[in-house]
């Protein structure tokens, strides 16, 4: 899938109209049957199996908010078909909406800017809801980038008692084995299964503390798809399975160097120190002199999150690279307004470029996660960031590594809220402090 992509100068761009707040549109019965009928006849082709159980707490036709794991494209697919006849609305990011807006206002979704505190969103909802709507939403945001699940909103349970609605969570097994994000779309011969369950009902939401319906959503959400692989004998034959896996692990065990990893075929390969690993067809790695540090691949990735987060305890994570820029302000399309350089630190990203026109700053207490992707809309890996204003698309060298900015991001955010690392390393002004109470008290 590719985007439209139009030529602009940065200053062109932000003089730009800034496009009007829509209001959520139901999706007409027609609508709802041609996508049923166009995601059954391709989920057919790659047998995914329902279990078709996991609604009878709901009453027929009562709104609700539908939480879904998020692996790959295939999953809205599997929700259009699931949902059926139900009436629902997508929560989709805004970059979706780009050369067909009319089409995907039609089919119900309600746009948002990944990872950036979007109050429009929660009356969005509400609004949704209260017509009779139920909301369709992956509450990680990211795809999957180690088959584990990415970090979730800080105290989401919250969201759930302003809402009110029953909570239903469909979780797909296979979808991520069938098309991981690192694996550059290659599409693997998996079998794919949806699980429909009802976290809560709205009784439930009404009288459960935010602390009990977060501890309902973290138990829903601790999947390791790496390990279902494994534990349910799924043999991934493909010759290509292990291609691009240096996205993930990005640094070598071995010998503690990073950029130098090279997934290809069914190997992945240090071209520093040359050690091999092999990648299994049950998704394992087996070293080829036969000493692994690690065979299971979320244990790798969440060694390199350790490593992140001493370089910023010790002062030394810096990420600083020059980048092409997109910026996203509407719908007609992605502007690329020129180069720049982008700079990460334990105070949170600077984008510069656009000969001295642009400078941007976003703190690191901003958001819990980071919108990075790999070979985003078919251009290249990206790191996102931006606010209300304008989103800005970064496009790295290859050798960066947006999986480790996205860690690096993560444990920035839950450091922020550490008190002694507040006290030691970071100096805030008192807006930001402001800000976070504001941020929390949605």
């Amino acid at each position: 899938m590719k985007i439209k992509v139009v030529d602009k100068s940065y200053s062109e761009v932000m003089a730009l109209p800034v496009p009007k707040h829509e209001k959520p549109r139901r999706m007409g019965m027609f609508w709802r049957v041609l996508i049923k009928a166009l995601s059954a006849t391709n989920l057919h082709r790659y047998h995914v199996k329902y279990n078709e159980a996991g609604m009878e707490r709901l009453d027929k036709g009562e709104p609700c908010l539908v939480l879904m794991n998020h692996s790959s494209f295939i999953d809205l697919k599997i929700a259009s078909k699931r949902l059926y006849p139900r009436p629902y609305h997508i929560v989709c990011t805004h970059d979706a909406l780009i050369g067909k807006h009319w089409l995907m206002r039609l089919l119900g979704c309600i746009p948002t800017r990944k990872f950036v505190s979007d109050i429009s969103l929660i009356h969005d909802m509400k609004y949704a809801l209260g017509k009779g709507n139920s909301v369709l939403m992956y509450p990680e945001a990211g795809y999957s980038f180690d088959g584990k699940a990415t970090s979730l909103p800080s105290r989401f349970g919250r969201l759930l008692k302003l809402l009110g609605v029953p909570v239903v969570f469909i979780e797909t097994k296979g979808a991520f084995a069938r098309d991981p994000l690192y694996n550059g779309l290659q599409i693997r011969r998996t079998p794919v299964s949806a699980h429909v369950s009802t976290l809560f009902t709205a009784e439930e939401v009404r009288t459960l503390s935010v602390e009990e319906l977060d501890a309902g959503l973290t138990r829903a959400f601790a999947f390791d798809n790496f390990a279902w692989q494994r534990d349910n004998n799924i043999h991934i034959s493909e010759p290509f399975r292990a291609d691009g896996l240096e996205r993930i692990l990005y640094r070598c065990p071995f010998c503690n160097t990073e950029g130098k990893m090279r997934g290809e075929g069914t190997k992945l390969y240090c071209d520093g120190c040359g050690k091999v690993h092999t990648m299994t067809e049950l998704g394992e790695l087996s070293a080829d002199d036969g000493d692994a540090r690690f065979s299971h691949i979320p244990d790798w990735y969440e060694w390199e999150r350790e490593i992140v987060r001493e370089e910023i305890l010790n002062g030394t994570y810096t990420l600083d690279v020059p980048v092409d820029i997109g910026m996203l302000v509407d719908c007609r399309g992605l502007y690329t307004v020129g180069k720049g350089r982008l700079r990460h630190t334990s105070e949170g990203f600077s984008l510069t470029g656009c000969d001295g026109k642009l400078h941007y700053t976003q703190r690191a207490i901003s958001s819990y996660s980071l919108n990075a992707d790999y070979y985003w809309y078919e251009i290249g890996d990206v790191i996102g960031i931006g606010d209300h204003h304008a989103l800005y698309y970064c496009f790295p060298p290859k050798e960066v590594s947006v999986a480790k900015a996205r860690l690096a991001a993560e444990e920035l955010y839950k450091l922020h809220g550490d008190a002694d690392f507040h006290r030691l390393h970071l100096h805030f002004p008192n807006e930001v402090a402001a800000d976070k109470a504001k941020e929390l008290s949605v």
